[in-house]
């Protein structure tokens, strides 16, 4: 009869606890949403996904990958050829690593051009930007955790490439490889940079989440949700993120099955061979555009900065666009155009990147960095001007 109000008492707080959950998960899916919302705005709950099935096929192939120069390439053909279903993980790991990094380049473009980085959420946008510089630092570690050819001299560009950095290059080289070339201690180091950095971007994926539910979504034609009307995130929304999801994983196995070369590079499954240069040597396709940025310049400084800055000014974008609320909108054609340019300027230099700056390349890559460049250092504060009604 003691242990009688203790039983209870713990089933009132499990009860409150699942209540509380309920309260919460209702609360989720009667969130008020703009009405007009398009199919671009599924892409952040593909990248969910893809980000949950990263993660599950991540944890399992660690259970069988050894961090040593010696042994890592060997763990990596045990995981495909003895690991029940191995090859299938780590296919997936490699396609979701690919599609993962296309819809967050969709969903950063989606808020270039329908502006989401204006106030009142400006946070959201930098927390995006954030997330991006994780994913394209995760991505990183990831592709030289196998050590094959490509990964092994991948690292020694990376590394060479940091230590052109005035005054702390040598240290933060140093810090990088773990001495004077790629090793065990490089593995040991991308493999916990690699493994970390995955859970504080599901962190950080739930904090942008949150700031956009705080913030309120924006819409395609910016106007407040008071004017475009409101429609509750389930099951209005939630029905179309999961249609997106199936089609999504529909491409995701086809790629998968039927054409693997399109993200799979050979050279790889070559073990690392320090005393033999690869020919060519190219990262994955989602960084050519920033390794054809950096071939571009003559000296190594200059290329790393300008990469680097690539990335760097996107935290930028909320200062370079100030016209929030203007009563004269951009023209559609207008923005198409400009976007336009900006991805055919960044597939350009990632074409020059493939092709190491032979013949023409290296005018197609300054063009195309100088076309990226401008969007954002010419396009974006003009038109912020024209909307305010200010003259040049």
């Amino acid at each position: 009869m003691a242990g009688k109000p203790f039983c209870q008492n713990g089933q009132d707080t499990e009860q409150a606890a699942q209540s509380g959950l309920g309260a919460r998960a209702m609360a989720y899916g009667r969130l008020p949403l703009p009405a007009d919302l398009n199919w671009l705005w599924v892409v952040g709950a593909v990248l969910c996904a893809v980000l949950a099935l990263m993660v599950l096929t991540g944890l399992s192939l660690t259970l069988a990958y050894t961090p040593d120069a010696t042994l890592a390439f060997g763990s990596v053909e045990g995981i495909e050829r003895r690991l029940p279903a191995g090859w299938l993980l780590r296919a997936m790991h490699m396609t979701g690593a690919s599609f993962f990094m296309l819809a967050l380049y969709i969903h950063l473009l989606r808020g270039l051009y329908y502006r989401s980085y204006q106030p009142p959420r400006m946070g959201v946008w930098l927390s995006g930007c954030v997330l991006l510089v994780m994913a394209m630092v995760t991505a990183f570690a990831g592709y030289v955790l196998p050590w094959g050819q490509m990964s092994y001299w991948g690292a020694d560009v990376a590394g060479k490439a940091v230590g052109a950095l005035p005054l702390i290059g040598g240290w933060l080289e140093g810090v990088f490889l773990g001495g004077d070339t790629p090793g065990t201690p490089t593995l040991h180091r991308m493999f916990a940079l690699h493994f970390g950095l995955a859970f504080l971007i599901m962190a950080m994926v739930v904090g942008h989440i949150t700031a956009v539910h705080a913030r309120g979504s924006s819409s395609p034609s910016g106007r407040p949700i008071t004017q475009t009307g409101a429609l509750p995130f389930h099951p209005y929304f939630t029905v179309r993120d999961m249609l997106a999801t199936v089609l999504v994983a529909l491409g995701f196995v086809a790629v998968l099955c039927f054409w693997p070369d399109i993200i799979v590079e050979s050279a790889n499954y070559r073990p690392a061979n320090p005393l033999h240069t690869p020919a060519d040597i190219e990262p994955e396709w989602y960084f050519l555009p920033f390794y054809g940025m950096m071939q571009a310049v003559p000296f190594k400084l200059g290329g790393l900065l300008l990469s680097g800055g690539a990335v760097a000014v996107l935290f930028a974008v909320p200062w370079l666009d100030r016209a929030a609320g203007s009563l004269r909108p951009v023209p559609t054609m207008v923005k198409a155009g400009a976007l336009f340019l900006l991805v055919v300027s960044a597939v350009a230099t990632a074409c020059a990147g493939l092709h190491h700056m032979q013949g023409g390349w290296l005018l197609v890559a300054r063009l195309g960095m100088v076309g990226y460049y401008a969007y954002f250092v010419l396009y974006l504060p003009l038109c912020s001007r024209w909307q305010q009604g200010k003259t040049a």
